[in-house]
């Protein structure tokens, strides 16, 4: 028996998943092949820098709000920043229909430490 929503496999005789709370199946359905076209398609998407910085805190306030916005983003180098701070700046990469949505929630902010792509620079 498996559970539709979380997948979990139970002992024959549970009817109900115990997290999901929902009716468990005999079988799971098999995965649709929309799924690996998204999954393609995002690997293909483009992404674009839009402002590089050191700062802890600037990277996790900005992560919360870019997943407040639905904003596709990643940080290159993040997890090397924590390791050697100060030695390689985090890139925040963001895809490229979002970057302009992203700069404007992002601008109104006032972070010292980091420095916007040179596109930005130029334009104020």
């Amino acid at each position: 028996m498996f559970c539709p929503k979380c997948k979990a496999e139970y002992v024959e005789g549970i009817k109900v998943c115990a997290d999901c709370d929902v009716p468990l199946v005999d079988k799971l359905p098999e995965e649709r092949k929309e799924k690996t076209r998204l999954k393609q398609t995002h690997k293909d998407a483009k992404f674009e820098e839009v402002i590089i910085t050191f700062n802890q805190g600037e990277i996790a306030f900005i992560k919360s709000l870019l997943d407040d916005a639905g904003i596709e983003y990643y940080f290159k180098g993040d997890y090397s920043n924590v390791v050697r701070p100060w030695a390689d700046p985090v890139r925040l990469m963001v895809k490229d229909d979002q970057v302009e949505e992203a700069i404007k929630i992002l601008k109104e902010l006032d972070f010292g430490s980091a420095g916007w792509r040179s596109e930005q620079n130029e334009a104020e």
